[in-house]
C-alpha cells in the first residue's frame, strides 16, 4: 500500500480520472515538495543534422544547425505555443519568444518538410514529503520523480530508489533508453494522523520522445539537498568509471558524461554506432486531501 504505487496507477490513467484512498500511516504529516527536480532532455531526431539550442535568456534561444537544415521552431509551455521561422545560416540564429518556462517547456525544431529534427524538453517536477515522528526525532521520506530519498534523525539524506531511467541492449543489437518522469502536483499539506485520506487524479500522461534518436543528452538537478544530485551521477556513471579505469572505453556501451567527467554537464550515451531508440514519458498526478 505504498503511495508510490498509487501515484503510478493514477499516472497511467486517462486525464481527469482517478480515485480516493485512505492510507494507514502512523503519526505522519504528508505535504507537497514544490519544484524539487529539474530535467533537461534533448536529442536529434535524424542523423542528417546536429542541432544545438542555447538559452540566452528567458525569451531568447540560440539555434545552431550544423548542416543548416533547420527551418522552423516551436516553443510550447503551459502558457501556449509560438512558432518561428529559422533563417538558414552556418552561424547561431537567435529566436525570440514570449513563452514562460516556470514549469515546463518543449522546443521542437523542424526541417523544410516540416519533419521534426530536434527536440528539447525542460520540466520542473514536484513531489511529496512524508514525515514520521520517531522517539529521537523525525524520519523523512521524499518521493520525487519515482525516486525516493530518506533521512533519519542526525543522518544525511540518502537516495534509496533512483529515478526510472533504463538502458538496455536488445538481442538484435539495438539500444533502448527509456525514462519515465513523474510530476506530482499538490498544494501545501495533504494531511496528518494515522489514517490519511488522499485523492489521486491524473492530468494525463504524455509521450515526449519516441523512436530512433541521436546525440541524446540529459541533465538533472535535484534541489532537495546538495547530496542528492551527486548520488544520481555516481549511480549512472558507475559502469563508465569502471571501464575508464580499465582503459576499455573504446568498446563501452552505456551512459557517459557529457563534457566534464563528473556528470555536472549532463549525460549522453556511448552507443558505438548501434541504433538507439529513445522513449520518454511523463505522468502528471494531482494529489489532494
Amino acid at each position: 500500500d505504498r503511495i508510490e504505487d498509487r501515484i503510478e496507477v493514477a499516472g497511467n490513467a486517462p486525464e481527469d480520472t482517478g480515485f480516493r484512498n485512505t492510507l494507514a500511516i502512523q503519526s505522519t504529516a504528508i505535504r507537497s515538495v514544490q519544484n524539487v527536480e529539474h530535467w533537461t532532455i534533448s536529442a536529434d531526431l535524424t542523423d542528417g543534422d546536429r542541432i544545438h539550442l542555447r538559452h540566452v535568456n528567458e525569451t531568447t534561444i540560440g539555434v545552431l544547425s550544423s548542416n543548416e537544415t533547420a527551418r522552423s521552431i516551436t516553443v510550447e509551455s503551459a502558457d501556449g505555443l509560438v512558432e518561428r521561422t529559422i533563417t538558414v545560416s552556418h552561424l547561431e540564429v537567435f529566436i525570440t519568444h514570449n513563452v514562460s518556462s516556470a514549469h515546463w517547456m518543449i522546443i521542437t525544431v523542424y526541417d523544410a518538410d516540416d519533419e521534426p529534427i530536434h527536440r528539447q524538453v525542460m520540466w520542473t517536477l514536484s513531489g511529496l514529503q512524508i514525515t514520521t515522528s520517531l522517539g529521537q526525532g523525525e524520519h523523512q521520506i521524499v518521493l520525487m520523480n519515482n525516486a525516493r530519498a530518506e533521512r533519519f534523525p542526525n543522518e544525511a539524506w540518502e537516495v534509496s530508489a533512483m529515478p526510472l531511467v533504463e538502458f538496455d541492449r536488445m538481442a538484435n543489437d539495438e539500444l533502448r533508453l527509456s525514462m519515465l518522469l513523474t510530476d506530482v502536483v499538490a498544494n501545501g499539506s495533504i494531511g496528518s494522523g494515522s489514517n490519511v485520506g488522499m485523492q489521486f487524479v491524473s492530468q494525463g500522461p504524455l509521450t515526449l520522445f519516441t523512436g530512433q534518436a541521436y546525440n541524446v543528452n540529459f541533465n538533472v538537478f535535484n534541489a532537495l539537498h546538495d547530496v542528492i544530485t551527486p548520488q544520481y551521477h555516481n549511480n549512472w556513471l558507475a559502469d563508465y568509471t569502471v571501464q575508464r579505469s580499465a582503459g576499455t572505453l573504446d568498446t563501452y556501451i552505456g551512459f557517459s558524461p557529457h563534457e566534464r567527467a563528473s556528470g555536472a554537464d549532463g549525460f549522453s550515451v556511448s552507443s558505438q554506432n548501434l541504433p538507439l531508440y529513445f522513449e520518454v514519458d511523463i505522468q502528471r498526478v494531482e494529489v489532494s486531501r
